[in-house]
């Protein structure tokens, strides 16, 4: 049976045919969930891709969070659904509670599109088991909404269990907190990231190429096995 990973869109979203389109070349069947349906089509693992959510003005995500569908992902993820959140929708994790922290202005008050250069600091998640731990990619980057904050007992925890998925390396784009680009929860089925690897899923994409396929084969695998 092919695994089912559903592809929110809230109104605003840019990347959800992106995102879709990485689901179907990792080998899994793309399936689009509306924000304001509560049925999650019985799919295997949910993708909040990037882009913007109605309400950004206020509060990146901080709006989207209260759609119907995040009622659903909220509890799904509680009970062990895979979840990955790309940009807004990290920033909509991390205002659902599913992550901790917030996402802030970059510091340089600018927005910004380039290749950015990663770490995998754990490759024990749902969305990182086919990367290696200590392994360097490149995938694309773009935001204005895009530092990640938490208090330190928050960052130290974090350290400290290893939910620091990704560091950016070389630069740091935005000013995110010690240098953090992506966490998980304490189970490893929810992570946020703020880069777009579903814009790195095809050789013609030039730079890191397809560095960030590995996020829908991990889960493919994951879903397979289990």
């Amino acid at each position: 049976m092919t695994a089912r990973v559903g592809v929110v869109t809230f109104p605003g979203t840019l990347d959800d045919r992106d995102t879709q389109r990485a689901v179907r070349i990792a080998g899994a069947e793309p399936v689009p969930l509306w924000h304001r349906d509560k049925d999650l089509q019985q799919v295997d693992a949910v993708v909040l891709p990037g882009g913007f959510s109605y309400g950004d003005y206020l509060r990146s995500g901080a709006i989207s969070r209260f759609s119907p569908v995040m009622e659903s992902i909220i509890a799904g993820a509680k009970d062990g659904l895979p979840v990955l959140g790309i940009c807004n929708g990290f920033q909509v994790l991390t205002e659902s509670h599913l992550l901790p922290g917030a996402m802030l202005r970059n510091n340089h008050l600018h927005f910004i599109c380039r290749e950015q250069k990663l770490r995998v600091e754990n490759a024990n998640t749902a969305w990182t088991a086919d990367y290696t731990a200590a392994q360097e990619i490149s995938i694309p980057l773009k935001n204005i909404d895009g530092r990640y904050t938490a208090d330190e007992h928050t960052l130290d925890e974090l350290e400290a269990e290893g939910r620091v998925v990704f560091r950016y390396v070389d630069v740091n784009p935005n000013g995110s907190l010690r240098d953090i680009a992506g966490i998980t929860n304490a189970a490893g089925n929810v992570v946020g990231l703020m880069p777009h690897p579903e814009h790195a899923v095809e050789p013609l994409i030039g730079t890191g190429q397809t560095d960030g396929l590995g996020f829908f084969t991990s889960i493919l695998k994951r879903l397979v096995n289990t």
